[in-house]
């Protein structure tokens, strides 16, 4: 599976959530609402999820296996990065 695309909509307001992104694979699937967060020591990706009914939040998509969570997230945090460099100029 190979990621073909990555849109990312940087928020504008301070806070930990620093942008939600759009990923697509093999140019014929779509994840949207994968947050970028900013934790204590470095920035990482949060799954879409959604609310349960007992206050708990469950991952509507997620990687089943470490090797996809790591390529993702270094892909989509690379991008970011390049953003946030190309746009300081």
């Amino acid at each position: 599976m190979e990621i073909t695309d990555i849109r990312i909509r940087q928020m504008t307001h301070e806070d930990k959530m620093k942008a939600v992104v759009s990923v697509t694979f093999d140019n014929a699937f779509v994840v949207h609402d994968i947050k970028i967060i900013e934790g204590p020591e470095r920035l990482f990706i949060a799954m879409p999820s959604r609310r349960t009914p007992d206050n708990e939040y469950k991952d509507i998509a997620h990687p089943i296996n470490i090797e996809m969570r790591e390529l993702l997230q270094k892909s989509i945090l690379e991008k970011y990065e390049s953003l946030k460099i190309s746009e300081s100029f």
